[in-house]
């Protein structure tokens, strides 16, 4: 019994400088502070029509969200615009190949609108966050058109997106087709769920 309240009392005399260094309550503030901006990012989630799509792109970027709904907006908005772009590269590879291949004409007819459509949905969605980088809090007037530009043109790159897919419907099943349309709409899912969020976030910010 001597022993175990000596090595009791060592240990803990042992971990007085380290509690000193890193008092409880910093643990708690730093744990805590990521915690709930995760809790944020999915309860902000749950009213997109893709929660769980939503939740697995953003939770990893709950540090610079920090509960904040322009933020989560904003990252949405880049997200999106990052799948888009390798959508895009993806698109215009597999033109170029059935081109240099001599698919047939059709497919290669789908491919080449599907590049276009993607192209345009980058453009969109770049444009999106721009103005979402530079809005004018100061200003009703101004704040109110920069997020109406931010909610056509997401919608504009949703509808883009969609034409893409659509443009493969009648088409006969393939590899190329089930791949391209898998991972447009993959695409489409993050692009939705961003205008959603921006949607969200203009009607907190309105008066």
């Amino acid at each position: 019994m001597h022993s175990k309240l000596l090595n009791l009392r060592i240990h803990f005399l042992l971990a007085i400088p380290f509690l000193l260094l890193h008092p409880i309550s910093a643990f708690r503030s730093s744990g805590g502070g990521k915690l709930n901006a995760t809790g944020y990012i999915r309860s902000s989630c749950a009213s997109t029509l893709y929660p769980e799509v939503c939740y697995s792109s953003l939770h990893r970027y709950a540090g610079a969200i920090r509960s904040e709904p322009d933020r989560l907006a904003r990252i949405a908005i880049s997200v999106s615009l990052s799948k888009a772009r390798r959508m895009a590269a993806y698109v215009s590879r597999l033109s170029r190949q059935a081109d240099y291949y001599e698919a047939d004409t059709e497919s290669a007819a789908a491919l080449h609108d599907c590049f276009s459509n993607f192209g345009d949905a980058v453009d969109e969605i770049r444009g999106s966050l721009n103005q979402m980088r530079g809005l004018d809090a100061s200003s009703q007037e101004s704040f109110r058109f920069q997020v109406s530009n931010v909610q056509t043109w997401m919608s504009a790159a949703l509808t883009d997106e969609e034409t893409c897919t659509d443009g493969f419907e009648d088409l006969p099943e393939g590899p190329v087709k089930s791949d391209v349309s898998a991972k447009a709409t993959a695409v489409k899912q993050v692009t939705s769920n961003a205008l959603a969020l921006v949607n969200s976030f203009v009607n907190q910010a309105a008066p």
